[in-house]
Parts: structure tokens; C-alpha cells; sequence
């Protein structure tokens, strides 16, 4: 019988019906992920100009993006450990204490290696709180109530892209930037009151040693190269510190790849790539998510430094991709089942790249409506890429193996992200150096927007070896879930 950290029995439905637990603890854990999501869409519309009050063009604030999914990144991977070693609830209050902490140092930022550390703080927040949340509902729901529990979680995941930029516009226009963190701190205590009052803090057997050495191999690798990678061309260190970090990071990240094939149980598990289906998902989707990556930090820039908008307009206009987001996520389980999972990721991914590549051609004459339109395609492409990416994921993992796969998995998609924000910002900087712009002009932008686009046309050799009835079950059912 699984126990409570105070010795009673694991019956959190004698405090409350089944029905109303099934809903405010999913609920909880929403609001959480509601919280983090629309501060990560609420900061890319404000960028230039936090940029200006912080000292530093606008390019230069990729860190603040960046050096939030490295914290995502890095600390994903021991989530699951930290929470069955401390408890669900324990750690699940705690990341909520950790990014609001975080909010309150970007809040009072007064310069860009602050606000860095505190987006990195965010970070960490925010990689224990979506994984603790989805165990906290595992644990805490009934399984007759599970699957409507976590359509729950899906709210905030198509509520946070629409609400976030307009948001953010809004604020950073008519108000002060820094208000865009303030707001998290009412939501997160609210949450904190919540979880002590509606989640019990169920613990799991002793999950046994953290892998220690594989952690520190992986997240010093990860940290170090992706920093490096963003620091190069910028203003806070020379371009020789740059590439020695980056070198120092890659060859760490060589040792794990080499301790991990020796030991039986690392913190990532690469041996899972040897899975045909996985091996595509992760390596092609990582391709593919480059080049995604990069399309919230580019737009929101490009719209207000590139065509003079203002952040409010550049909010509107970039959450149309959101709603081309939810509207293919009705239609994509039918569309998966009519062609497979080989040929929607082989030509999807040919027309998001063109679709991502198409945001090159707006100019200062092109009509706010077009723009509008043209973006709200942008959002039906890669929603039916990322929906067929992560289903096929878990097409042949064993079920043993599904949360080293999901660490994986989960660590892949965020560095490739980061990478995406990275490479973005260096090609911009060199277009506009290249061109000799005294400031940024929207035809700085057409080589950075051309570039992301062939990231995802990259994907498609990794996905044409796929075997043509490749998470075929998986497409009959029509179980693929965004």
C-alpha cells in the first residue's frame, strides 16, 4: 500500500469526491504550467524593449531565452528522482517557490547578466514543475478519471501561446515590462495555498543512487556549449572565451556519450536511439524544432525593429499561429490515420520550412492582414509535426523503458529549441553586420528566417528511413497527441 510522508494511507479521496479530485488537482498543476507558459510568450513580444533599458540591441537578448531552456534542459532529466526521493507535493511547491523567485529577480534586473541568472532560475522552476505535475496526477487520479484529467493539461498549452503575446504587447506598451514578472507572483502563491491544501505528498520507493556522474557530465556539457554557442558575437565576452566554452562543452558531452554506453542505468539512456521510431523522433523532430525554435524569438523582433510596429500590434499578430495550432490539433489524428506517420513528417515538414521561410518576405507595405493570415498558417504546419513527433516517441519503447525515453526525449527537444534561438541570433547578427545597417532593418532578417526554414527541411532524410508502416497502430487509433 503505497503511504503518505505522515504514515497514512495513500486515500486522498476520503478529503474529497473522486470527481471533484479529478478536477482540481489536474487543475493545479494547469494553472502552474498556464503560469510558465505565458510568461515564456508574454517575454519574446517584449524583447527590444528590454533590450534598449538593459543597455544591448536586441540580438543580444537571445540569452534571456536560452539560458531559460538550458535550466529546462538540464534539470529535466532528474525530475522524476528528486520527486519520488522528497515528494510530489514537497517538490512540486517548491519549483513554484523557485520560479517565482526567479520572476522577482528578472523583475529587478538591472542589467543583462542578472536578468540571465534569473532566467536560468526560471528555469529550474519550470523543470520541475511540468514533470512533477503530470506524476502528481498520475498518482492522485483514479484511472477511470485519468484521461479526462489530462485533457486538463491541454488547456494551458493552447491557451498560453494566444494569451502570452498580446499580453506581453500589451503590458510592455501601455505599462512597464517589468510588470510582465510581477504577474506570476499572485498566480504562484495562489498555487503554493492550493497544493498544501489539495495534494498529498505520496512517496514511491526509495528510487535508489542519482546517477551523480552522469548529471554533472551532461548538464556542465549542455550548459557550457549552449552558452558558449549564444555568447559568440556579443558584447559580455571575447569570441575566444565563446568558442572555448563551446569546446569544452562539446567535449564533455563526448565523455557522458561515451560513460553512458558503460553503465547500466545513466541519467539520459542513449542507447534508446538505436529504436528506429525514437531514433527519428528525437534526431528528425530535434532538426525540426531548430528551426520552430527560433520562429518566436525572429517574428516578435522582425515585426517591431524590422516594420516599426508596436509590441501590442507584434502580440496580436503573433499569436494567429497559435490558432492555426489548435485548429490542426482537431483534424490531426484523422490526418495521421489517413497517411501514416512516414509521409506527414516527411511532407509536412517540407511545408513548414516554407511556411517559416515565407515570414522573410513581409516588408513595411505588406498589410497587417496578410501578415496576420500568413502566420496563422505558420501554426497549422508545425502543430501536425510536433503532434506526429511525440506520438511516434513511444510507438516501440517498451513500457519499462518510457521514462528514460521521455528524459530523453524531453532534454533533445529543449537544447534543440535553445539551438534554434542560437543559430537565429548569430545569422541575423552577421546579416546586419554584413549589410552594414547603423541599426536593425527588416532586411536584416530574410537570411535568419531562410536559414530556420531549411533546418526543417533538414528533418526529412531522418524521417525517409522510417519503415513505411512505422506507428501504424498508433495512426489507426488515432491516439496522437500535440
Amino acid at each position: 500500500m503505497r503511504l503518505y510522508a505522515d504514515g497514512l494511507p495513500a486515500v486522498a479521496s476520503s478529503t474529497m469526491p473522486l470527481a471533484i479530485g479529478a478536477f482540481i488537482v489536474p487543475l493545479i498543476v494547469a494553472c502552474a504550467m498556464f503560469m510558465e507558459n505565458v510568461d515564456s510568450t508574454v517575454l519574446v513580444t517584449s524583447l527590444p524593449v528590454l533590450a534598449r533599458d538593459l543597455g544591448h540591441d536586441p540580438i543580444t537578448l537571445k540569452l534571456a531565452i536560452t539560458s531559460y531552456v538550458i535550466g529546462l534542459g538540464v534539470f529535466i532529466p532528474v525530475c522524476g528522482w528528486v520527486a519520488d526521493r522528497y515528494g510530489p507535493r514537497s517538490v512540486f511547491r517548491t519549483a513554484i517557490g523557485i520560479f517565482m523567485a526567479g520572476s522577482l529577480m528578472a523583475a529587478a534586473s538591472t542589467n543583462l547578466p542578472l536578468f540571465v541568472a534569473a532566467r536560468f532560475v526560471q528555469g529550474i522552476g519550470g523543470a520541475m514543475m511540468v514533470p512533477v505535475g503530470r506524476i502528481i496526477i498520475f498518482r492522485s487520479v483514479p484511472k477511470s478519471d485519468f484521461i479526462r484529467a489530462v485533457n486538463y493539461l491541454t488547456v494551458p498549452a493552447l491557451l498560453g501561446p494566444v494569451i502570452g503575446p498580446p499580453l506581453g504587447g500589451f503590458i510592455t506598451t501601455y505599462l512597464h515590462w517589468r510588470l510582465i514578472f510581477i504577474v506570476n507572483i499572485p498566480i504562484g502563491l495562489f498555487g503554493i495555498w492550493l497544493t498544501n491544501r489539495h495534494i498529498a505528498n505520496m512517496r514511491e520507493a526509495h528510487p535508489g543512487p542519482l546517477d551523480w556522474t552522469g548529471f554533472s557530465l551532461s548538464a556542465s556539457g549542455a550548459s557550457l556549449f549552449m552558452l558558449g554557442l549564444s555568447l559568440v558575437g556579443g558584447a559580455l565576452v571575447s569570441n575566444s572565451v565563446s568558442v572555448a566554452m563551446c569546446v569544452l562543452g562539446a567535449a564533455l558531452l563526448l565523455i557522458y556519450w561515451r560513460y553512458a554506453s558503460r553503465v547500466e542505468r545513466p541519467v539520459l539512456d542513449l542507447k534508446l536511439l538505436r529504436i528506429p521510431s525514437f531514433h527519428a523522433s528525437v534526431i528528425g523532430g530535434s532538426l525540426f524544432r531548430i528551426g520552430l525554435g527560433a520562429v518566436p524569438f525572429l517574428l516578435p523582433l522582425k515585426l517591431q525593429e524590422g516594420l516599426g510596429m508596436t509590441p501590442f500590434v507584434a502580440g496580436t499578430i503573433t499569436c494567429a499561429s497559435a490558432f492555426g495550432s489548435i485548429f490542426m490539433k482537431t483534424i490531426a489524428s484523422s490526418v495521421l490515420a489517413r497517411f501514416g506517420f512516414r509521409r506527414v513528417l516527411m511532407f509536412n515538414a517540407l511545408l513548414a520550412g516554407c511556411a517559416i521561410a515565407s515570414y522573410a518576405l513581409f516588408t513595411p507595405d505588406t498589410p497587417h492582414a496578410l501578415i496576420w493570415c500568413v502566420v496563422l498558417f505558420g501554426g497549422i504546419f508545425p502543430s501536425l509535426q510536433f503532434t506526429s513527433l511525440n506520438s511516434l516517441a513511444y510507438a516501440d519503447i517498451p513500457s519499462s523503458d518510457v521514462g528514460r525515453a521521455t528524459s530523453v526525449a524531453s532534454v533533445v527537444q529543449q537544447i534543440s529549441l535553445g539551438l534554434g534561438v542560437t543559430v537565429a541570433g548569430i545569422v541575423l547578427q552577421v546579416s546586419h553586420e554584413l549589410q552594414g545597417h547603423p541599426r536593425i532593418v527588416w532586411t536584416d532578417f530574410w537570411p535568419a528566417f531562410l536559414s530556420i526554414g531549411l533546418f526543417s527541411l533538414a528533418s526529412i532524410p531522418v524521417t525517409a528511413k522510417l519503415p513505411h508502416n512505422s506507428g501504424e497502430e498508433l495512426a489507426r487509433g488515432g491516439r496522437g497527441q500535440a
